[in-house]
């Protein structure tokens, strides 16, 4: 043996909960079993151990995979260098964490140069080589995924859109973050909102095709929703108004006979929603003074509980006889 022999890392007592030994240790983890860190250090040498992060360590030699990038970013995140049991106080966001949520229109992680941790605001931690630190006022609760904590996608799309430019994979994130069912647009436009991303041109114009895609994934579960539940057809889609009097508003369906009315709460969080809802709570009041019952849906019961929704659309039509007979509005197409 010569100088310039690698030197063989030895067995530590530290394993993954499979039992299998362990690929990565902090230096806290090291300090505790009784390696020092001039060990460390000798370890470190051309073909032994290599430092991946500040204070974060790969026990072996050749390249780390992507899972060991993604858990030794969540190591050097954590305060003391280890996951604490008691849950995450850091966890796996942006594109990574799409990636692992499944979306096609993330790139894999092979192909990342960054992965993004999020962590509450409080910590004093700071981005380094292939990680960007995101922090948060209030954290989410994590998914666990291939036993990593991960943000969930509503979160993750926006930390992801803060560090992109191009307009095209923006409107493609957020597109399949509707139309995979991964969540509902307005919490989506509600994370843009907190992480002030409004302002910027590409991605309000993606926002616009994402409220667009909502709402036309929210009309066919309604569509659905009568067709499967056997209830009456109502005219879809209409405006309506009084007989040469002013215009009462728009509504997604509406039953003539029964004086029903259902309107889909495809609002998002925006600048301007306080004024939306003023004029959605003024419209809703006026149709109901004038004896027309209004149904209020929004997308998320309609994916989740669309039995329920079903029932409450019934009860509405059957109830019908029992109230005082509404005013006669004039139906046109919408």
């Amino acid at each position: 043996m010569n100088h310039n022999t690698p030197i063989t890392p030895r067995p530590l007592p530290l394993s993954s909960p499979t039992g299998r030994p362990q690929r990565l240790a902090s230096a806290d983890q090291l300090r505790a079993q009784g390696v020092p860190a001039a060990e460390v250090a000798a370890h470190c040498r051309p073909g032994g151990w290599q430092q991946l992060l500040p204070g974060v360590f790969l026990l072996q030699p050749g390249p780390p995979t992507s899972e060991d990038r993604l858990k030794a970013a969540l190591l050097y995140a954590h305060r003391n260098g280890t996951l604490p049991p008691q849950g995450p106080d850091a966890m796996i966001t942006g594109l990574a964490a799409l990636t692992l949520h499944r979306f096609s229109s993330a790139p894999p992680l092979t192909a990342l140069d960054r992965v993004d941790v999020l962590v509450p605001r409080t910590r004093r931690l700071r981005s380094t080589g292939w990680v960007r630190v995101v922090r948060a006022a209030e954290s989410p609760e994590p998914v666990e995924l291939t036993g990593v904590p991960v943000a969930p996608v509503a979160r993750a799309v926006a930390d992801a859109v803060s560090a992109l430019d191009d307009a095209e994979t923006v409107r493609r994130l957020l597109t399949e973050a509707v139309r995979g069912g991964h969540c509902e647009p307005g919490a989506v436009v509600r994370e843009l909102s907190r992480a002030r991303l409004l302002s910027r041109p590409h991605v309000v114009d993606a926002v616009d095709s994402l409220l667009a895609e909502g709402r036309a994934l929210s009309e066919q579960r309604l569509y659905e929703m009568v067709r499967e539940f056997a209830l009456p057809d109502p005219l879809w889609n209409v405006d309506l108004r009084l007989p040469g009097g002013p215009h009462l508003g728009g509504v997604d369906a509406y039953w003539p006979d029964q004086a029903v009315a259902v309107e889909l709460d495809t609002r998002a969080p925006r600048q301007d929603d306080d004024e939306l809802w003023t004029e959605y709570t003024r419209k809703r009041e006026h149709l109901e003074r004038l004896g027309i019952t209004v149904v209020h849906l929004t997308p998320r019961k309609l994916r989740e509980a669309m039995d329920q929704q079903a029932t409450v659309v019934r009860t509405a039509l059957m109830a019908a006889p029992e109230r005082q007979p509404a005013a006669y509005v004039v139906v046109l197409p919408r």
